[in-house]
């Protein structure tokens, strides 16, 4: 039994982690920090993200601490699942299944510069599957594999959201908008080369190491971390047929303050529109199928007290006559089995009757 548990423990590194030699494993040689070591570098950014949450939701804090170590790190390594599991008074298995979760969570050494290529359907129609090809064989790695200098991971993404500006890849998760092959393959020469490409919109591109850092909620001190990406034309497109064709929302100055209740404001009164005359003295009564089905399907669910639910506490529903008892459930499965037709092998229809029951019962019991 120890062995087998032994075993369980050594798939879930393997899980974590994807595929390690030996001297990564013990934290020795070139591999990565140890457990310990990681507490001595970030124990001090560990207590700060701890302390933003409430003592009793300490766990939630699990998400910026693997961030945490994937900055220092690369990826998130045993010795970081470890230390996770040191400062939230979690185990392994737990802090290795919100690992494994998360696609942002690399479970083996990542580069500098992870190159996300969408290949999904509008993506790859455009060309993105050329794309990531011409940069499989620039690059000589395939899907989740990095380049044998350590700089660059190449993966396939799934859709990356940015259908109108196809076929689009990232690079650390920063877009590049309407790539080809040629460009593509421009973009990793300089990044291998020590540039830092800037990305079709956002600010100048930080290392997977940096972004996990500002991902587990430090800023960046770059002075060029921070910078106003332009919106492309494909966002701006619906803009701009609006104010070709004259198309605007009646009454809206964009200049005008939004008012709320933080600025003492009185909301604006509710404009309704008048009943049609139907032409009866009788008083209108709004009928069910006036609310939303949203708000209709939400009162069913949760009823409130003038609502009369059989399942409802302190609800009493009620009911013609006595209250059957416990017998009353019996003679009434007896008389139905009585009134079965026989079924083709002479036995009564359904479970064979209440004899049969209570025999399979006995049986379960023993």
């Amino acid at each position: 039994m120890t062995e087998s548990f032994g075993n369980a423990a050594s798939r879930l590194d393997d899980l974590v982690v994807g595929s390690e030699v030996p001297a990564q494993r013990n934290g020795t040689g070139g591999g990565p920090t140890r457990s310990a070591d990681l507490h001595a570098k970030l124990d001090e950014r560990a207590a700060e993200i701890v302390a933003r949450y409430p003592a009793d939701r300490s766990r939630s804090a699990l998400l910026p601490l693997l961030h945490l170590v994937q900055s220092e790190e690369g990826y998130v390594s045993p010795a970081g699942v470890e230390f996770c599991a040191d400062v939230l008074g979690l185990n392994k298995a737990q802090v290795g299944a919100v690992a494994t979760f998360y696609t942002m969570y690399k479970r083996r050494p990542t580069g500098d510069w992870l190159v996300s290529v969408c290949t999904n359907t509008m993506c790859n129609v455009l060309g993105g599957q050329q794309v990531y090809d011409a940069l499989t064989e620039q690059l000589g790695v395939g899907h989740d594999e990095t380049t044998a200098d350590g700089r660059i991971t190449l993966e396939h993404a799934e859709c990356l959201a940015a259908c109108d500006y196809g076929p689009v890849m990232t690079v650390n998760y920063d877009f590049f908008d309407q790539v080809d092959p040629d460009t593509a393959v421009a973009l990793v020469n300089e990044l291998r080369a020590g540039g830092r490409p800037q990305p079709s919109r956002g600010g100048r591109l930080c290392t997977l190491k940096e972004m996990s850092l500002q991902l587990a909620g430090f800023a960046d001190p770059r002075a060029e971390a921070v910078a106003d990406g332009l919106a492309g034309d494909p966002t701006l497109a619906g803009l701009k047929l609006a104010q070709q064709h004259g198309i605007s929302v009646a009454g809206y100055d964009p200049n005008t303050p939004i008012k709320g209740s933080q600025t003492g404001d009185k909301p604006a009164p509710a404009t309704t529109r008048p009943a049609a005359a139907t032409g009866s003295t009788a008083p209108d009564v709004k009928s069910p199928d006036d609310k939303s089905p949203q708000i209709r399907t939400a009162e069913t669910r949760n009823p409130d007290a003038k609502t009369a639910v059989p399942d409802a506490p302190g609800t009493k529903t009620p009911v013609d006559g006595a209250p059957a008892g416990p017998g009353d459930a019996k003679a009434a499965e007896a008389a139905g089995a009585a009134a079965n037709q026989p079924a083709s092998d002479a036995k009564p229809a359904g479970d064979g009757g209440t004899d049969a029951q209570q025999r399979s019962l006995k049986e379960a019991g023993e």
